[in-house]
């Protein structure tokens, strides 16, 4: 019995030694979600500015004029495509194998838009290469007329011709000339990897635009585009649309018309179908009152977004004016879920 006590008091007296020995475990605070936030976005009148915006910072990371540029260049290690700036209305026209650098006739060309979802196979240019046999990437010496569109007062910008040389070792060759015109200007864009997109534009015999900030810093991109409308015949016509596009590095759209803005939880956003598509916010969070004359927010639209860091936020478009009436200031409320 005494053999019994003694070894109980001994295990008793190492508990508590043990346990002097050990830290106590630090008290983790609970992750502070905030409030919703609420910001207004200065497009301006005209929708003159394109604007990067990150919903980590809360806050704009850069804007640009949105007429800065006429072509986009994918950066990636991969990547080939080549787009046109649809804030300004750009189309398209292969033209074929035809003499370059003279004067030329588009009668009968097929004028083509790049659709704003963002896929590959839905380009104005589209593939314009063969793969070589050392896996370069060579031109197939097609002429491209270009049409820049025009700016956000209306202005037409103009026509160029152009032929997409190559691309080798990371670094696009091409030449362009105006349409009607025979000067031709030799150029290149090298990639990029920090950023989506490098942009060119075409004035002043040409320039390369770094106006995208880093892909790893920016979600949304709020901007004129173009995309295809359809009649209610079911026939397609192009249609320029100001809304929001979203960054492809990494960031998803769903949308929910069930649920109240305030009642959406990060639960609720593990169950939802999420699209990477580039016009997955889009354009249809507000339409045209024609009785008021004026633009009206859509009512019970949230869009729950997983950003390029992997956070999740739930937003909602409140207005479209700013304090004087103005349209182009896209207000939005959102928040970390």
């Amino acid at each position: 019995m005494i053999r019994l006590k003694s070894v109980a008091l001994l295990i008793s007296l190492l508990t508590v030694l043990l346990a002097s020995c050990f830290k106590e475990d630090m008290r983790i605070a609970p992750y502070q979600r905030g409030d919703a936030k609420t910001d207004t976005i200065a497009m301006t009148k005209y929708y003159k500015y394109q604007v990067y915006f990150d919903l980590d910072i809360q806050g704009t990371v850069s804007s640009n004029e949105r007429s800065a540029s006429d072509l986009a260049f994918e950066t990636s290690p991969e990547g080939w495509q080549i787009l046109l700036n649809t804030a300004d209305f750009m189309n398209a026209a292969d033209l074929g194998v035809i003499p370059f650098g003279i004067p030329q006739d588009t009668i009968g060309a097929t004028w083509l838009f790049d659709k704003s979802n963002g896929n590959p196979d839905s380009t104005a240019i589209g593939v314009w290469f063969d793969i070589s046999a050392d896996g370069d990437t060579i031109s197939n010496q097609h002429v491209y007329a270009i049409n820049r569109g025009m700016d956000d007062l209306g202005k037409p910008l103009g026509f160029m011709q152009v032929i997409f040389d190559s691309l080798k070792n990371g670094t696009y060759y091409f030449r362009f000339a105006e349409l009607f015109k025979d000067s031709i200007v030799y150029t290149s864009v090298p990639k990029d990897p920090t950023v989506n997109w490098l942009y060119f534009s075409f004035n002043s015999e040409g320039s390369v635009q770094q106006l995208q900030p880093p892909k790893d810093s920016w979600d949304l991109l709020f901007t004129q585009y173009t995309t295809l409308l359809f009649t209610d015949l079911g026939e397609a016509y192009p249609y320029l649309v100001t809304g929001v596009l979203v960054n492809r590095n990494g960031v998803e759209v769903a949308k929910d018309t069930l649920n109240d803005f305030s009642t959406i939880t990060f639960d609720m956003s593990q169950q939802m179908i999420y699209s990477s598509n580039l016009d997955a916010i889009g354009y249809d969070w507000k339409y045209y009152n024609f009785e008021a004359g004026s633009y009206t927010v859509t009512p019970g639209i949230t869009y729950v977004i997983r950003n390029h860091t992997g956070f999740y936020y739930k937003l909602r478009f409140i207005g479209f004016y700013n304090d004087v009436g103005q349209k182009g200031y896209p207000s939005i409320e959102y928040q970390q879920l």
